[in-house]
């Protein structure tokens, strides 16, 4: 048959989890969770591929016009707006993830920005919640083969089609990852 097996590649930051093909979990279900900070004691990030029915636009319809997705970030603090995004040099606090990518950052800025039009919905994007883990469970969860780690190019990750990006990833692994997107997403229905 067939093994489920996680890579080698060692987490850190700025590298994207892959959930094995069979996890059933609501939150990551053939996720792609980008980790904004990994270190000793915990990391956390954002599920990059599961938009939401509801838009920005919709919470804050005072935006002039501007609309984007929203995301489900993960489990923790699912009631709060949380955002990434390729403007570090013009939203004050943001933190860089990696080389042009930010979290978080001015509010105020954000929204001043995207009024005027600096800020466009394929250089940002907006979760609600985010993926937390404890001290060395991530590491924990790799020898369960729960997850395979990618190093995604990060310059295009805002923009990639959030419905491609588990399965691009997962066939970027190479040969012995790509029979993963042949599994249903339902094992009953084989």
């Amino acid at each position: 048959m067939f093994e489920i097996k996680s890579n080698t590649i060692a987490p850190a930051t700025g590298r994207v989890l892959l959930s094995e093909p069979l996890l059933q979990d609501f939150y990551f279900r053939r996720a792609a969770v980008l980790l904004i900070e990994h270190a000793e004691d915990g990391s956390f990030g954002v599920i990059m591929n599961k938009p939401i029915p509801s838009t920005l636009k919709e919470i804050m319809p005072d935006l002039n016009g501007f609309d984007a997705p929203l995301f489900i970030g993960g489990p923790v603090d699912p009631k709060s707006i949380f955002f990434l995004h390729t403007h570090g040099d013009i939203i004050r606090g943001s933190e860089p993830v990696v080389e042009n990518l930010y979290w978080g950052g001015s509010i105020a800025d954000t929204v001043e920005h995207i009024r005027n039009g600096t800020i466009k919905p394929d250089t940002i994007r907006f979760f609600l919640g985010y993926s937390g883990w404890g001290a060395h469970q991530v590491e924990s969860e790799l020898k369960k083969n729960s997850w395979a780690v990618a190093i995604p190019d990060l310059k295009n990750l805002i923009g990639m089609n959030p419905e491609n990006i588990w399965h691009d990833l997962v066939n970027q692994l190479g040969h012995d990852y790509r029979f993963w997107t042949l599994l249903p997403t339902d094992p009953q229905f084989n």
